[in-house]
């Protein structure tokens, strides 16, 4: 009996492994092949206890810039990838694609990055985002495939001159429709409710979404801003400041949630307003998914996800005067319009967005390359 060929995932959150390559994992288990996780630790992953894959434990500094601190993680994936000898790796985020990428390059192991976003990056300013940029062009040079999330990503990695190889535009991660049905909208009788779901991150436009909470509020006191998600560690300080605004009646600070579509649920819309581009935002698809209107930025990975004054708003990333127009506008609609407005953005998900299309963009490049 030949061996089975084993596919390596490398990422930085036990989060994006259940969130958004669950269904990838079980469609190369089913498909015979064996997988290796690479993550930190977390709850997420007790979630996945009935899928068999084996796990490599890992620490990530997603956001720090200890040398120390990274040359650990190298060493990590150096043993890691020695021991197993995967026969490709996939790998996810910032830290596994630059160092992961690296390392499988040392050992000539084919590798498949997945880019889900370089807008961090691209606001960087001197001489750090010319390193960091010199790091992503040595790690992606190499790739069997470079998957890209947004059309800009993909232009702006191209003219850096990243791309050697292979590459394909994906709809981000995608997002499991059945995971994320069409939900009953909610009534307007009482409160309208509308969620923030992701990091508690300044990059993340949260900043934005607690001023037009506090300026909403003041005009439509039967509204609610819940915000949904962890605090960065670097970025702490929000763990007073959302605790005040609750006792202020401002904010609804709900935490980090194992399963956020009940809370999508019972909400009249999303609010993203992230201030730098993403990948693909999968709160958007998620909650579009859903049923639910969304509210957000004209930045690469958001704007894609929504056609504008049809399946939702969008406005001008870190503009909260306009941000709050939007909102207005919505709270003017009547609820049989928001939701056919939600209605329609369902259907653009499911036209576009499935995550099936993207199973099957990575299940055709292994098969006609590592079998």
């Amino acid at each position: 009996m030949s061996k089975k060929k084993l596919v390596c995932l490398l990422t930085n959150h036990d989060d994006d492994v259940y969130c958004f390559r669950k269904e990838l994992i079980e469609e190369l288990i089913s498909e015979g092949y064996e997988v290796l996780v690479s993550c930190p630790y977390g709850e997420k992953l007790e979630l996945m206890n009935d899928i068999k894959f084996k796990y490599c434990d890992v620490k990530i500094d997603r956001r720090g810039t200890n040398v120390i601190t990274d040359l650990k993680l190298i060493i990590h994936y150096y043993r890691m990838l020695k021991k197993y000898r995967p026969d490709v790796v996939l790998t996810y985020t910032a830290k596994p694609n630059v160092y992961g990428s690296l390392v499988a390059s040392w050992l000539k192991i084919p590798y498949i990055n997945n880019v889900t976003g370089l807008g961090s990056v691209i606001n960087k300013k001197g001489m750090m985002r010319n390193f960091i940029m010199s790091l992503f062009r040595n790690s992606f040079r190499k790739a069997d495939c470079i998957f890209f999330q947004n059309h800009e990503n993909m232009e702006l990695a191209i003219n850096q001159g990243f791309v050697k190889g292979d590459y394909e535009l994906i709809p981000g991660s995608g997002v499991n429709t059945e995971r994320f049905p069409l939900q009953p909208y909610p009534d307007d009788t009482d409160t309208i409710v509308f969620n923030y779901i992701g990091r508690v991150l300044k990059d993340k436009g949260v900043d934005d979404y607690i001023e037009a909470a506090k300026r909403i509020k003041t005009n439509y006191p039967k509204t609610e801003f819940s915000i949904l998600g962890f605090i960065e560690p670097t970025e702490i300080h929000y763990k007073d400041q959302l605790k005040q605004l609750q006792d202020q009646g401002i904010i609804v600070y709900r935490g980090s949630q194992k399963d956020v579509k009940p809370y999508i649920t019972r909400a009249h819309a999303t609010i993203h307003p992230s201030t730098y581009g993403e990948g693909m935002s999968n709160v958007l698809l998620e909650s579009a998914s859903s049923g639910r209107p969304v509210i957000t930025t004209d930045v690469s990975g958001c704007r894609e996800t929504l056609v504008d004054e049809v399946t939702g708003f969008i406005y001008h990333a870190g503009d909260v005067g306009q941000l709050c127009q939007k909102i207005e506008k919505f709270l003017a609609m009547n609820n049989e319009n928001r939701k056919k407005m939600g209605e329609r953005g369902r259907k653009k998900v499911e036209a576009e967005f499935s995550r099936s299309i993207v199973v099957k963009a990575y299940l055709k490049k292994i098969k006609s390359r590592y079998i």
